[in-house]
C-alpha cells in the first residue's frame, strides 16, 4: 500500500519539473568584442570654422571617422539579425541627443521603432535640425538654446541629422525594430547582450567606411574577443 500510494506522488511531482523545465527562459549569452581600422591610421582632418567661433572654436577635428586605442572605430553601429520568434518590449524613455560647442552628443543613437529622441541645445546659440531619411518623415526645425524637440521615428531606418547653420555638425538617429544592436565605444569595443543560441550574421555599418559582416556562432556562454575589422587593408 505504501508503494502504490507513493506513485501518484511521484508522478504529479514529475509532472511539476516538466512544466517547471518548460518553462525556464532559454540560455542566452553576449557578443563582445571590437571594430578597428585596417591598416595604417589615416591623417587626421582639421574643419576651419568661420561662424560663431566664440561657441564653436576656430577648427575642429573631422568626426565622421573616429579612432581610438589600437585602431578601435568609435560611433559603429554593430547588429545582428534578431532570431525567429524574438519578442521585444523595449523602453518607453526618451533616448536624449544633445547640441555641445557646435557637435551632436552623442554623435549616435539606437532608438526603438516608435520611440522618440529629445533633441537639445545646451549651446548660447541658434541651431537647426534637418534630417534626411526615406522610410520616417523629414523634418528641418530650427532651435534656440533650451529649446527640447522630441521627434517620435514610426519605422526602422538610419537617419541622417543636420546643421545647416553650422555645417560640419552630422549625427545618426539608428531605429530599430529589434535589441540585439550597440554603438561602439571610443576603443571601438561592443558588447550585443541576450542573444539566444544560434548562428548569426554580424554586421557593421560606419558612416565613412561602409558595411561589412562576418559570421558568428552563440553558445551558452559569451562569444568575447571578435575582433572586425573595416576601412582598407
Amino acid at each position: 500500500m505504501r508503494s502504490s500510494a507513493r506513485r501518484p506522488a511521484c508522478v504529479v511531482g514529475l509532472g511539476v519539473i516538466v512544466c517547471l523545465l518548460s518553462a525556464a527562459p532559454a540560455p542566452a549569452a553576449s557578443i563582445k568584442g571590437a571594430v578597428i581600422y585596417a591598416g595604417p591610421a589615416p591623417e587626421k582632418k582639421m574643419i576651419p570654422i568661420n561662424i560663431d567661433q566664440y561657441v564653436c572654436g576656430k577648427s575642429r577635428e573631422a568626426e565622421d571617422l573616429v579612432l581610438g586605442a589600437n585602431r578601435g572605430i568609435r560611433w559603429a553601429v554593430v547588429s545582428v539579425q534578431p532570431p525567429p520568434g524574438n519578442k521585444w518590449e523595449p523602453s518607453t524613455k526618451p533616448v536624449q541627443m544633445d547640441q555641445q560647442g557646435c557637435v551632436y552628443a552623442p554623435r549616435v543613437v539606437i532608438v526603438p521603432v516608435g520611440g522618440s529622441v529629445e533633441f537639445l541645445n545646451s549651446d548660447p546659440l541658434l541651431h537647426n535640425l534637418h534630417s534626411v531619411s526615406t522610410e520616417n518623415p523629414t523634418f528641418n526645425r530650427t532651435q534656440p538654446k533650451g529649446r527640447t524637440i522630441p521627434v517620435i521615428f514610426k519605422k526602422a531606418e538610419t537617419v541622417r541629422v543636420d546643421c545647416d547653420l553650422h555645417t560640419w555638425m552630422r549625427a545618426w538617429v539608428v531605429a530599430t525594430d529589434h535589441p540585439f544592436i550597440a554603438v561602439t565605444g571610443p576603443a571601438g569595443e561592443f558588447a550585443i547582450d541576450n542573444v539566444p543560441p544560434g548562428k548569426y550574421t554580424l554586421k557593421i555599418w560606419q558612416e565613412t567606411l561602409g558595411t561589412v559582416s562576418r559570421e558568428v556562432t552563440i553558445g551558452d556562454k559569451d562569444t568575447t574577443g571578435v575582433t572586425v575589422e573595416m576601412g582598407k587593408k
